[in-house]
């Protein structure tokens, strides 16, 4: 089976896509990259991959040229005669424009899953879309795989005495509750109302938290504006720690700084886009063997929805 499958990485997640490769018990493949003067570049398979199952290991976050560069990779396998391309994208990038929201706006998000299609992609293995209706806009399989199997044991380890989930937000309540009804805890939601993008005018707690230890959940954290608001909220009205659980650490701007200069006494979150920087209170959690674990049942013909029944 394994001389069948070859795992390659994109420029983006390359430590993560060597630990996934290693779990699943193969190799890395060996693919490079041309840099050209003008900041073109051209992704070479530097062995056979015909007739071979080839997942491309690559997450979308910004500069766009991480996105090219999975479609490009698959663009060569599939010019390579590959028997199947899969694209294993950890953090989708764009989901946040799953819908037009406004007038003459663009979906983006519709728009990067048909550039994969048209670039020769076969299946998609993705984590934690913004929007779960995303898995809609490709007619082809979408194994979308949730963060909360690899935190919920961390969080069961924690052993916090007095836990409660909370969301950050009304859009998240749905995510807090599942976390909620898996550890057999409560929950509270956060309500805000936005001035304008990443800018948040009110905030607003529904529920008690009043000696607790709220643990927050979200799938992304971009600024950190609107997760460190929601903490200071729960400990202004009576929690008695504060924690996140956050899948896609963005941490774009200022982001680092308020999450080092908030009331969180942790922030966790996986590997799926590497962090820019340190801090005592970020910690990662890796997401490796649970994609090998996929691909390896993805190759098997295997169920994957059980690996998220608790």
């Amino acid at each position: 089976m394994s001389t069948q499958v070859k795992i390659f990485a994109g420029r983006s997640v390359k430590g993560m896509a060597a630990e996934i490769a290693k779990a699943f018990g193969v190799s890395l493949g060996n693919v490079i990259f041309n840099d050209f003067a003008d900041g073109e570049f051209q992704p070479s398979f530097e062995e056979n991959i015909r007739g071979s199952h080839v997942f491309i290991v690559q997450s979308t976050f910004p500069p766009a040229d991480n996105l090219m560069e999975l479609l490009m990779m698959v663009d060569a396998a599939q010019r390579a005669s590959a028997k199947q391309i899969i694209a294993v994208i950890p953090y989708f990038g764009y989901a946040r424009q799953d819908r037009k929201d406004r007038p003459r706006v663009s979906i983006a998000a519709k728009l990067v899953a048909d550039l994969l299609v048209t670039a020769g992609v076969h299946r998609i293995i993705t984590m934690d879309l913004h929007a779960d209706q995303i898995q809609g806009f490709f007619n082809m399989p979408v194994d979308h795989l949730y963060a909360s199997s690899i935190f919920i044991p961390v969080l069961k380890e924690l052993n916090l005495p007095n836990l409660a989930m909370a969301s950050p937000d009304t859009g998240g309540t749905r995510r807090a509750a599942a976390y909620a009804k898996a550890l057999e805890r409560e929950f509270v939601i956060c309500y805000k109302q936005r001035a304008k993008p990443n800018e948040i005018a009110r905030m607003a707690l529904i529920g008690d938290v009043m000696d607790k230890d709220i643990v927050l959940v979200d799938d992304i954290i971009d600024t950190a504006g609107t997760i460190t608001k929601a903490a200071q909220l729960m400990v202004d009205n009576g929690a008695r720690s504060v924690r996140a659980f956050t899948t896609h650490a963005v941490f774009s701007g200022p982001a680092y700084d308020r999450i080092n200069d908030s009331v969180f006494d942790e922030v966790y979150v996986t590997d799926s886009i590497p962090l820019k920087q340190q801090s005592d209170k970020i910690k990662v959690v890796s997401a490796a063997n649970l994609f090998a674990e996929v691909i390896r049942r993805v190759v098997d013909c295997e169920s994957i929805s059980t690996l998220f029944e608790f």
